[in-house]
This record gives C-alpha cells, sequence and structure tokens, in this order.
C-alpha cells in the first residue's frame, strides 16, 4: 500500500460489471436526458439551482467514487474514470459538482481523525455538507510558496491573508484551507484546516462572472484573524502540502484529463450531428473532404488522450512511481487535444457556430476552463520534465555503480 492509498481506499476495490454496466447506461441516460435540461436552464439563469445539486443527491452521483466505508459506491478509480467520462459531455457546472465533491475526500480522509471523518468527510460524501478545496492565491503559486498564515494561541488558530479563484468558495459550507504558520518558510511550515464558512473575521467576493463554466460559483476570501479550532486541523502541522499534493493532486488531474476527453466527445458528437444535416450544393457537408478529414483527425485525437488517461488510472491503482509523471502527461495532452477538437467542432459549424443558439458554443467557452484547472500545461510540462531528468540520472548512476 503507498502513502496516497489509504485502507479506506483499496487498489482492489470496484463493483461487479454488471452493476457498473447498468450504472453507466443509467448515468448516460441521465446526461442525455435530465442533465441536457438542467444545462440549458443554467445557461438561462447563469446559476446552478439547489434542486440540481439535491438531484444529483438522491440519485448518489455525489458519492461513486469513495469506498463503501465511508458510504460511497466503492467504485474502482478506473470505473470512475468511465463515469467522469459521461458527466463530462454535459454541462460544465454538472461535471464540476461530481467531480469535485467525488474528490475532495481523498485530501481529508488519510489525515483525518475519527471525530474528522465523521463530522467532514462521511457528510461531505454523502453530499451533506460542500467542502471547497481552498489553495490558490492571488500572489503565489499553488505550492510551497503560500503566504496565507495562522498563529496559534491554545486551542485556537487565528488566520490572516488571502484566497482567489476557490470553486463553490461563496455556497460551500466548508473551506479546506492551506496556510502556513506565521514566521515558517517552506513546506515543513504548511497546515490544512478545516474553516467553517461562517467563522470571524471573513470577506467572501463572488467572482463567478466567467467566459465558462456558467452556474458553478467562484469565490476571492480575505481572512482576518479568522478563528480556526486546532481541532479542526487534519494531520500534523507540516502536513498541509502532502494533504494538498499528495493524495489528490494526481488522481486529480487524470480525472480533469478525462474530463477533457468527455467534452471532446461532445463536441465531435455536434459537429458529425451537424455535418450530418448542413446542405450546401445538393449535399451534405459530411461528404466534403475538408469536413471528414475534420471529423476523423478529432476522433483519432481523442481515442489517443483517452488511452493515455485510462493508462495514467490503472497506474494510480496500482500505486506506481510513474503514476504522477502519467497524470501531468495525461492532463498535458487532453487539454491540448480538447483545444484542437473544439476549435475543429466549432469550425464544422461554420458561422452559425459562433452563436448562443447552437450547443457548440457553450462547449467552445466551457472547455477553456480546463487548461487551468489543477496547474496549467506549462506546470505539467515542468513535472514531467523533471522526471525524466530525475530517471536519466537514476540510470546513469546506476550504470556508474556495474
Amino acid at each position: 500500500m503507498t502513502s496516497t492509498q489509504t485502507e479506506f481506499e483499496r487498489p482492489a476495490s470496484r463493483i461487479e460489471q454488471p452493476e457498473y454496466d447498468e450504472l453507466l447506461a443509467r448515468v448516460t441516460a441521465w446526461v442525455d436526458g435530465p442533465g441536457e435540461e438542467w444545462a440549458e436552464r443554467i445557461e438561462e439563469t447563469g446559476e446552478v439551482p439547489r434542486a440540481l445539486f439535491d438531484e444529483l443527491k438522491t440519485n448518489g452521483y455525489l458519492s461513486m467514487a469513495a469506498p463503501v466505508e465511508l458510504g460511497g459506491r466503492g467504485l474502482s478509480f478506473s470505473q470512475w474514470m468511465g463515469l467522469m467520462e459521461v458527466f463530462s459531455r454535459s454541462h460544465a457546472s454538472i461535471r464540476m459538482l461530481v467531480h469535485v465533491i467525488n474528490g475532495t475526500w481523498r485530501a481529508m480522509n488519510p489525515y483525518a481523525d475519527d471525530e474528522q471523518r465523521e463530522k467532514f468527510v462521511k457528510p461531505s460524501i454523502s453530499g451533506d455538507k460542500l467542502v471547497a478545496f481552498t489553495l490558490t492565491e492571488p500572489d503565489n503559486g499553488s505550492g510551497a510558496d503560500i503566504t496565507c498564515t495562522v498563529r496559534r494561541e491554545g486551542d485556537t488558530y487565528y488566520l490572516s491573508g488571502r484566497k482567489h479563484l476557490i470553486t463553490f468558495g461563496v455556497a460551500c459550507d466548508y473551506w479546506l484551507l492551506f496556510a502556513r504558520l506565521e514566521g515558517s518558510s517552506g513546506k515543513d511550515g504548511l497546515v490544512g484546516l478545516i474553516v467553517d464558512r461562517d467563522a470571524d473575521g471573513v470577506t467572501v467576493e463572488d467572482t463567478s462572472n466567467t467566459m465558462g463554466v456558467r452556474g458553478t460559483d467562484h469565490a476571492r476570501l480575505t481572512f482576518d484573524n479568522t478563528p480556526v479550532p486546532v481541532s479542526q486541523r487534519l494531520g500534523d502541522e507540516g502536513d498541509g502540502l502532502e494533504i494538498a499534493l499528495g493524495g489528490f493532486l494526481t488522481p486529480s488531474r487524470i480525472s480533469v484529463a478525462m474530463s477533457c476527453v468527455g467534452l471532446a466527445e461532445r463536441a465531435q458528437q455536434l459537429a458529425v450531428e451537424y455535418a450530418a444535416k448542413r446542405v450546401t450544393f445538393g449535399k451534405p457537408i459530411a461528404s466534403r473532404q475538408a469536413i471528414a478529414f475534420m471529423i476523423a483527425e478529432n476522433e483519432a485525437d481523442i481515442e489517443a488522450a483517452k488511452q493515455l488517461v485510462l493508462h495514467a488510472a490503472r497506474q494510480w491503482e496500482e500505486g506506481a512511481d510513474a503514476a504522477s509523471a502519467l497524470s501531468s502527461m495525461a492532463k498535458m495532452v487532453a487539454v491540448d487535444m480538447l483545444t484542437r477538437v473544439t476549435d475543429k467542432a466549432l469550425q464544422v459549424h461554420g458561422g452559425l457556430g459562433y452563436w448562443k443558439s447552437e450547443k457548440i458554443e457553450r462547449v467552445y467557452r466551457d472547455a477553456r476552463a480546463q487548461r487551468f484547472e489543477e496547474g496549467t500545461n506549462e506546470i505539467q510540462k515542468t513535472v514531467v520534465a523533471r522526471d525524466v531528468f530525475v530517471r536519466a540520472a537514476a540510470k546513469a548512476a546506476k550504470e556508474k555503480t556495474r
């Protein structure tokens, strides 16, 4: 068992194939039916209704990836990726809900004590409480350089600093937040805290007016000596970076990569349907070689990225050392693929695709978000390159000892 897998998530955990096939068919039918109706409503209002959240919860779609011991469905990670692919064909805010809620528990659970598991982890998995992952800051990167600070007085931390781009940061019940001990530097001074949404000394700004992913709330947060009970710290002081990046980031990057695959499949579907019905000079444009070649290139592009994502998922399940680098490769490749596919799918629609009357317009806007979610491609390339050079150095050192 690796450091990123606990007794609550065994690589062998999975549901039987007939049960999975039934679940996959049910999710697909929901995405194609009610999910599409919800998508239209979200685009019209710019909001995700509480009724949608309740429907996802009632259907069990917010608790599928977690182990049975924690109240989840007990899917393997690869099985969950198959469902993530389908959900990602839906509205981006629907994908965001099921992605985040089916993943946040991975960061909390390995470091939670029994009381925290009952109070925070299980209610998050059940959908009774919404926990917002709160790492990114406006003046720093998203790692050991964060400057949001806490000072401890007895059994209370006092939190000061700023966070931004926090998904569900407005409507959540708790922020899963990362800060550093006052006066510390580097990763050893970081702590992971579960902060009450209604705690004193917090200013919440709604920054949800985004290009795409309409309906999902995003927040800018300012903390001014906000009290946080020490009992709401996950793990030990110094565990913060490992909580934020260790067992959470790798599977989350793979999940985002699969969301790129699903959204690309939706763009391709719309392009194929439009090419079949749009007629010029007495023929559907699907018969035009220029259009057919774009469709063919998209199909190959999607399949290639999908197989890399699935390979990364299986490697993570097995606890392979290569899983972290593969997650970055999958995210990097899938994001670039999604950019190409949505661009060609929009081009197939001609000028009409630029109008909001066409569904491809929303897909095109939503596709831009994955390019910074869980790290930009520049970050992914840094991770992959570092892995390449570390392995090369290890190989050279090994050969010298022969």
